[in-house]
């Protein structure tokens, strides 16, 4: 005979076998399963397992489009999980109600039971189910004529139906990005549709994989709507003819399945009712027996009650004595974890410091054959290496610079600077410098400025453009042919001081609700699909946070997915008297003279051959007179014996350093200008190379630009050691 637990296993494996059965549209044996699993649960007291069985039920009405039956039966299945507070079975009851109101063109209303599942599964922490809510908001918006929020709902769920093997949900979320994507294509031009092939040739290989045979009828019509497209009438024709007559086939088998589907539930509804009358009775049987063995239960409880309480006084007293001993112990650990993660801190600080200049130097020689080839006229596919070698360098220098401002912020070893610049300008500068990236995208930059921001604000405008240069970064990234909006607006003005609130607004893929609560740790990434698909470190946020937080600030996120994300912030700035900008030393920009350096004797001081090569063709191009000493000594010695206009000086060097070669220069020439040519992290460090007589540093890897600008001011204006900061 048959236990109620292998009942309960029974019905659970026969709703699994008829959501199979019905995925590959095996109808016949959906119904044999349903019918089984119907009739065992009629006897089982497990009101979520007869919630599960209707679930089924309306899985298979929505399957053969009877989206009448399947929103009265799955009406009754919420009441079932409402009553019994089944979260997990109500959300995921919600979000088919939201795809048959899709279905029958009650948008709103399934927009509300989508956000209602979406809530719930954020309550459960369950993302592989909640992925599936993407899915209907992707269907819904694309038949309310709103393609491109449909594609950013199909691309926010496929990483998340590849990690978690949801094929079908896959396939299906493909196929609808495909005919959403076709949609988009008098907008954007025919790049959509090659999108559009990917999406479906991707579906297509799922679907015949798996057999999803509903799915394969519905490549035809995408595979009929492609072809139109492309003008290929002949395909065209072809895939129509096909996608028709199986259309029509299914559908009678549609009306056959519905049919039998009713009339087995008529039939098991009469045998329930017998079987409920049965139970009612036996248990009016049962409660008479109970009630004697409830008073005789109570007595023994009472003995036992007391029993335990005496037992428990005794054994609170050395409990308490034990909890005291912990505690010391744990004091003691704690004393000891403390010293550890100092000690690691300072390994940490130590080995970023060393690492990064072992990083730097053989990334110097990178960018700097990198710009001397692209100077020599390359062949146009040369170009194009050329160009992708110089980002490669470009990106891992910036990766490097963010790694250690990130490791300066959590050291609090930054400090804010108060200088006098202009708002509107600097956001635009940084507008100017994301247009190309934005470009790429196919999404627009809009800037909406509030124009009663006073002209002139004093505070720290290089961390604030890095700020912001993160944040639209950001949105940039995860924005394929939408819009970035950057709005700024007063929110107070006192008579020195105004408060500003800054937005960064798009349209994209979005975070999750579970993601956003880590989006801003060190190394976060939404996901690691989305990595793979969008690049980057997951640093950018992390220095957002902490940079704000220096300023007083805090950053806020909204994000849903699918529809974008809004990161905004409240910042105070000092209004300024003065009505010119002061630039920091990093922002001052010369007219170089390029002409004027012609002829020019330079001594560069380096160890590393390839760097010496590097710097002394780069000098040359310039037509400047370079020498090269290999060594501070070998320096020092040529400096006494030689006059020179300037010394590019290496700092870490065989025998003696490039500070200890320049304090023994400055000995006997106080007036030769010297410029710290080097890969160590310099900003801790500025005061100790001042102090030993430098008049300029220039970090490797440079930007040639920005390397001549620094000899040139050296030259010509007589810099004083620190003058340049």
């Amino acid at each position: 005979m048959q236990t109620n637990q292998d009942s309960i296993a029974s019905v659970i494996r026969h709703c699994q076998e008829a959501k199979l059965n019905i995925a590959t549209q095996n109808f016949d044996k959906a119904i044999d399963n349903l019918t089984e699993a119907n009739f065992l649960v009629s006897n089982i007291n497990n009101n979520q397992l007869k919630g599960g069985v209707l679930q089924t039920f309306v899985f298979l009405y929505y399957a053969v489009k009877n989206y009448e039956k399947a929103d009265s039966e799955n009406i009754k299945a919420i009441t079932l999980f409402q009553k019994n507070d089944d979260k997990l079975s109500l959300a995921k009851a919600y979000t088919m109600q939201g795809l048959i109101l899709t279905q029958t063109g009650r948008f709103n209303q399934a927009e509300g039971y989508f956000n209602d599942a979406d809530e719930l599964f954020t309550q459960l922490n369950d993302e592989q189910t909640q992925s599936n809510v993407l899915i209907g908001l992707g269907v819904l918006e694309l038949k309310r004529g709103n393609p491109k929020r449909a594609v950013n709902y199909f691309d926010a769920g496929i990483p998340l139906y590849d990690n978690f093997h949801l094929t079908y949900q896959e396939a299906y979320a493909q196929l609808n990005k495909a005919d959403a994507l076709l949609q988009l294509e008098n907008e954007v031009g025919y790049q959509n549709i090659v999108l559009a092939k990917q999406a479906y040739k991707k579906a297509l290989a799922i679907i015949d994989t798996n057999s999803y045979a509903s799915l394969k009828i519905e490549s035809y019509n995408t595979a009929y709507q492609i072809a139109k497209k492309d003008n290929n009438l002949k395909e065209a024709q072809e895939n129509l003819i096909i996608y028709t007559t199986k259309k029509d086939s299914i559908f009678k088998e549609y009306i056959k399945t519905s049919s039998r589907a009713l009339d087995i539930e008529s039939n098991l509804g009469d045998l329930n009712q017998i079987i409920e009358e049965q139970k009612n009775d036996l248990d009016k049987k049962k409660k008479s027996l109970n009630f004697g063995k409830m008073t005789n239960g109570l007595s023994i409880a009472l003995i036992v009650i007391l029993s335990l309480l005496t037992l428990s006084l005794y054994k609170n007293n050395n409990l308490r004595a034990k909890a005291n001993e912990l505690l010391q112990d744990k004091n003691n650990e704690l004393q000891l974890a403390k010293e550890k993660a100092e000690k690691a801190s300072l390994a940490k600080a130590q080995f970023l410091s060393t690492i990064t200049h072992e990083l730097r130097t053989p990334l110097y020689a990178v960018t700097g054959l990198t710009h001397l080839l692209m100077e020599e006229n390359p062949k146009e596919y040369q170009k194009e290496h050329l160009n992708s070698l110089k980002f490669s360098g470009e990106y891992l220098l910036s990766l490097i610079n963010n790694i250690l401002d990130l490791n300066k912020l959590e050291a609090n070893k930054v400090e804010v600077e108060k200088t006098t610049f202009n708002l509107k300008k600097r956001i635009n500068d940084v507008l100017i410098a994301l247009k190309k990236s934005a470009d790429d995208k196919k999404t627009k930059l809009h800037l909406e400025f509030d124009d009663s921001v006073p002209d002139r604000l004093v505070g720290d405008p290089l961390k604030l453009s890095q700020i912001l240069i993160n944040l639209i970064g950001n949105s940039v990234k995860f924005t394929q042919n939408g819009d970035v909006y950057v709005r700024v607006k007063k929110l107070d003005l006192s008579k020195n001081k105004v408060m500003l609130h800054f937005e960064v607004e798009d349209n994209g893929v979005g975070i999750s609700k579970k993601k956003q609560k880590s989006i801003f740790e060190t190394f976060s990434q939404g996901s690691l699909q989305i990595n793979r698909k969008f690049g980057g470190t997951g640093l950018g946020l992390s220095i957002v946070k902490n940079l704000l937080e220096l300023m007083n600030s805090k950053i806020q996120l909204e994000s849903d997915l699918g529809k974008g994300s809004k990161f905004w912030f409240n910042i105070n700035f000092l209004v300024s008297d003065n009505s010119v900008e002061v630039d920091t030393a990093a922002d001052r920009g010369l007219e170089v003279d390029l002409e004027s350096l012609v002829n020019k004797k330079v001594l560069v001081v380096e160890d590393n051959k390839i760097n010496q090569m590097i710097t002394k063709k780069i000098l040359e191009k310039n037509k400047m007179v370079c020498m090269v000493a290999d060594n501070g000594m070998e320096a020092v010695k040529l400096v006494k014996n030689n006059k020179y206009d300037v010394v590019l000086m290496d700092i870490h060097m065989p025998g003696i350093s490039g500070i200890e070669a320049t304090q023994k220069i400055r000995a006997f020439d106080t007036t030769l200008p010297i410029i710290a040519l080097t890969a160590v992290t310099i900003d801790e460090n500025l005061d100790d190379f001042y102090q030993a007589g430098f008049n300029e540093i220039i970090p490797k890897p440079f930007k040639p630009e920005e390397f001549f600008e620094k000899i040139y001011k050296v030259i010509h204006f007589k810099l004083e050691p620190g003058d340049s900061n």
